[in-house]
C-alpha cells in the first residue's frame, strides 16, 4: 500500500498561497497603473486624479488590524474568503463607475479594492502557519515568488484591455475581476488548520512586553524600512526619467525589470535565510539598497535606474522576507493575531505616507537628495540586525515565546 508523503498538504496550500500572491499582486500593479488615470477622467482633472489610488492605500492600511484579529479567531481561510469578496465587489463597482461616469463610486470601489490587498497581505504569514519552524523562511518567500506574475501581467493587462469596451479601462477591471474569481477558488481549497480553541481569543503577553525584544524591533523595522524606502525611490523613479526626457519605453522597462528583481529571489531567500540564518540576509538586503543609492547617484542614463532599481527590488525581497521570517519567532501562537497586525499597520502606514509624499518630496528637494534621505533609515536596520546577531553570540538565542 502507497504511503501519503507528509508533505503533500504543505505543498499543496504554499502553491494555492502563491496562486493567491499572483492575483493579489496582479490586481495592485493594474490598479497603480490605472486608477489615477481612472480618476482624472472621472474626476475632470489632475486635482482629484490620485485621492481613489489614496484611498486604496488607506483602505489598505486600515484594515491591518481588523483583518488580523478576525483571522487569530476565525481563521486564515474565512478571513481571505471575505478579503476576496470585497474585491470583487469593489472591481464590479469600479467598472460600474467607469461605464456610468461616477467618480464618487469609482471612489468606493477603491476602498473595498484597498480592504482586500490589506487582507491579502497576510497571505505571506498563512504560508508560515503551514510550514514547519525550520522551514519558515522558505515558505514565506516561495508563496512571495507568485509576485512575479505581476511583472508581466499587471501592467500589461489594462495596455491590452484598455479600450475593448469603449470606455477607457472599463474592461480592464472586469478581466481583473475574472483573474479575483481564480483567487477565490485557490482560497476555497486551502486546508490551514483552525486556530487552536485557545488561541482564538488571543491572549499571551502585553503586546509592549513583546515589543521590547530586541529581534521583535529589528523585524519590524526591517519590513517597514525596506518597504518604505524601496516604496520612495520606486514612485519618484518614473518622475525623474521623466524629467530627464528619458521615453515612456525606458521608464516601463526599469519598473518591469524593478518588479522582477523584487519577487524573482523569493525561490532562493528561504535557502540564504537557512544557510546563513535571517539577520545575515537582513544585513545584506541593506547592502544592496545603499548600492541601489550609490548607483543612482553615479548617472541618470536608462542603465542606471535599471541597475539601481533591480538593486533596489532585490534588497527589498531580503529586508520583507527577512523581516517577516523573524517576527514569526518573536510571538506564541496566541499572541500572533496582535503581533502581526501592529507589523502590518506599521509596515503600509509608511508604504501609504511614502506612496502618497513621493513626489512632493522628489519636487521639494531633487532626485539625489531623496536618495540620500533613505541612508539614515537603513543604517538603523543595519546597526540593529548586527547588534542583535551579536548579542546572539555572547548568549544563547531565546524568541522569548516559551
Amino acid at each position: 500500500m502507497s504511503k501519503v508523503n507528509p508533505t503533500t498538504p504543505v505543498r499543496r496550500n504554499l502553491a494555492l498561497l502563491a496562486l493567491c500572491q499572483a492575483v493579489l499582486m496582479t490586481g495592485s500593479s493594474l490598479l497603480i497603473a490605472t486608477s489615477a488615470l481612472v480618476g482624472g477622467l472621472l474626476g475632470g482633472g489632475p486635482a482629484l486624479a490620485t485621492v481613489p489610488l489614496g484611498l486604496q492605500f488607506l483602505a489598505m492600511t486600515g484594515t491591518a488590524i481588523p483583518a488580523s484579529l478576525f483571522m487569530q479567531r476565525f481563521g486564515r481561510r474565512a478571513g481571505f474568503l471575505l478579503g476576496m469578496s470585497l474585491g470583487l465587489v469593489g472591481v464590479a463597482l469600479a467598472a460600474t463607475a467607469i461605464l456610468a461616469g461616477s467618480y464618487a463610486l469609482f471612489c468606493v470601489a477603491s476602498v473595498l479594492l484597498g480592504a482586500f490587498n490589506g487582507t491579502g497581505q497576510f497571505f505571506r504569514f498563512a504560508a508560515a502557519d503551514v510550514a514547519p519552524p525550520e522551514r519558515r523562511g522558505r515558505a514565506i518567500s516561495l508563496v512571495l515568488a507568485g509576485g512575479i506574475v505581476a511583472g508581466f501581467l499587471g501592467p500589461n493587462l489594462g495596455s491590452w484591455t484598455e479600450g475593448l469596451l469603449g470606455v477607457p479601462f472599463a474592461a480592464s477591471y472586469l478581466v481583473l475581476g475574472g483573474i479575483y474569481v481564480i483567487g477565490l477558488g485557490a482560497i476555497a481549497a486551502l486546508r490551514i488548520p483552525p486556530p487552536a480553541p485557545a488561541a482564538r481569543h488571543g491572549g499571551g503577553r502585553p503586546l509592549g512586553l513583546i515589543a521590547r525584544q530586541p529581534r521583535f524591533l529589528v523585524a519590524v523595522l526591517s519590513a517597514t524600512i525596506g518597504y518604505g524606502a524601496m516604496n520612495l525611490i520606486m514612485v519618484a523613479t518614473p518622475l525623474a526619467m521623466q524629467a530627464g526626457r528619458l521615453p515612456f519605453s525606458d521608464t516601463a522597462f526599469v519598473i518591469q525589470w524593478h518588479v522582477v528583481a523584487m519577487f524573482l529571489p523569493s525561490f532562493f531567500t528561504g535557502e540564504l535565510i537557512r544557510r546563513f540564518g535571517v539577520l545575515g540576509v537582513i544585513v545584506a538586503g541593506v547592502v544592496l539598497m545603499l548600492a541601489c543609492v550609490g548607483v543612482n547617484a553615479s548617472g541618470s542614463t536608462v542603465w542606471h535606474y535599471w541597475a539601481a532599481l533591480i538593486a533596489l527590488g532585490v534588497g527589498w525581497n531580503f529586508l520583507f522576507v527577512g523581516g517577516t521570517t523573524l517576527l514569526t519567532e518573536t510571538h506564541a501562537e496566541a499572541e500572533k493575531g496582535k503581533v502581526q497586525a501592529c507589523n502590518d499597520f506599521v509596515v503600509f502606514g509608511t508604504v501609504t505616507v511614502t506612496a502618497l509624499s513621493a513626489g512632493a518630496v522628489l519636487d521639494a528637494i531633487g532626485w539625489l537628495p531623496l536618495n540620500l534621505l533613505v541612508l539614515p533609515f537603513l543604517a538603523v536596520v543595519f546597526l540593529g540586525a548586527v547588534g542583535v546577531a551579536l548579542g546572539a553570540r555572547r548568549r544563547p538565542v531565546s524568541s522569548g515565546i516559551a
